[in-house]
């Protein structure tokens, strides 16, 4: 029979970290956290890049949080993806690039997240990195709940 200890450790560590973050405990939630962002846990890599980017717990650092932003969005974690797409779009810890927000936003978007499918709308309707589409913008639209 394999030991799961080591995984029972991390899913503790994991349920202390996100309980840490959620309560505003950053400096804890990053000691806690970080490990398992080394490790690869997307969730993790999500939370760390939040912190990093806004200064929570740790010195704001833009390329720390765009490192861990990348890799919990490149692992397919929908809301990295939406947080890579507003980088992006707001040109933050990031040169401004409409075209990548968009990638981004479509891959968050496509896993059912609600913001992001508006946001495509958006981006859409104005042609921003994208060009302008109103029957793909009322798509994104009618994805994310609103009737057009």
């Amino acid at each position: 029979m394999a030991d799961d200890s080591g995984s029972e450790q991390g899913e503790i560590e994991l349920a202390s970290g996100i309980a840490a973050f959620e309560t505003k405990q950053f400096s804890r939630a990053i000691q806690l956290l970080s490990p398992l962002a080394e490790q690869g846990n997307a969730d993790a890599q999500h939370r760390v890049a939040i912190m990093y980017q806004n200064g929570l717990g740790v010195a704001r650092n833009e390329a720390e949080a765009l490192r861990w932003m990348r890799a919990a969005a490149e692992q397919g974690h929908a809301l990295a993806c939406h947080g890579m797409g507003f980088m992006y779009l707001q040109g933050e810890c990031v040169e401004r690039d409409g075209r990548q927000a968009v990638e981004w936003f479509r891959r968050a978007a496509e896993q059912g997240l609600a913001g992001s499918q508006t946001t495509l709308g958006m981006m859409y309707a104005e042609g921003n990195g994208v060009e302008k589409d109103p029957e793909e913008a009322r798509k994104w639209y009618r994805m994310a709940g609103f009737e057009m």
